[in-house]
């Protein structure tokens, strides 16, 4: 059943801690969700049974920094609410990543106005962005195995590290449908 059985009695295996310490990371993230409109929405539909977020270690979602080491900044954030996330920011406990998920939270989407951060990585540092609007559940899952995928090459995250500035492509097109604006004025 388990690895005793496949080893005969006398084997010893040898690793290193670094590795056995970042598998342990990477196995248990453990997200802060900071949702706002529709990409909250999609966020809620990572961790359901159809996508099942738990199969990457990631299904416990912790509603205090103090307990989370992956900040998900899903969706437009407004400058009233931008000292409310650096506080979060701060108080998560290191190593900590962030992921900046759909147009909004990345760049100010549609959103460009005086009252919309265009783009959060101006104000804490981002390690993956996750392209879309609102991003698929999909992507938010290449976006959280592309930290795993980090975690694993780095040898000691902590505060001197280098940045990952990943963009995840898209798995999905968008395609404008038409939209018929004629008015038939025999009827009016």
């Amino acid at each position: 059943m388990g690895i005793e059985d496949a080893l005969p009695d006398d084997s010893i295996l040898t690793t290193q801690l670094s590795k056995v310490v970042n598998w342990a990371r990477r196995s248990s993230l453990w997200p802060m969700p900071f949702g706002t409109a529709c990409c909250g929405i999609e966020l809620m539909a990572t961790a359901s049974s159809r996508y099942d977020l738990a199969r990457f270690g990631a299904e416990v979602m912790r509603f205090s920094p103090r307990q989370s080491d992956l900040l998900l900044v899903a969706g437009r954030v407004a400058i009233k609410m931008l000292p409310v996330l650096q506080r979060i920011y701060k108080q998560m406990t290191e190593p900590k990543w962030v992921i900046s998920m759909g147009a909004c939270a990345s760049t100010g989407g549609v959103f460009d106005t005086y009252a919309v951060v265009q783009g959060i990585d101006q104000f804490i540092p981002v390690d993956v962005y996750v392209p879309g609007c609102p991003p698929r559940p999909e992507t938010l899952i290449e976006g959280v195995m592309a930290i795993q995928r980090a975690v694993d090459a780095d040898g000691a995250p902590g505060p001197g590290r280098s940045p990952l500035r990943i963009a995840i492509e898209s798995t999905h097109e968008v395609r404008p449908q038409p939209v018929d604006l004629t008015v038939d004025r025999r009827s009016t």
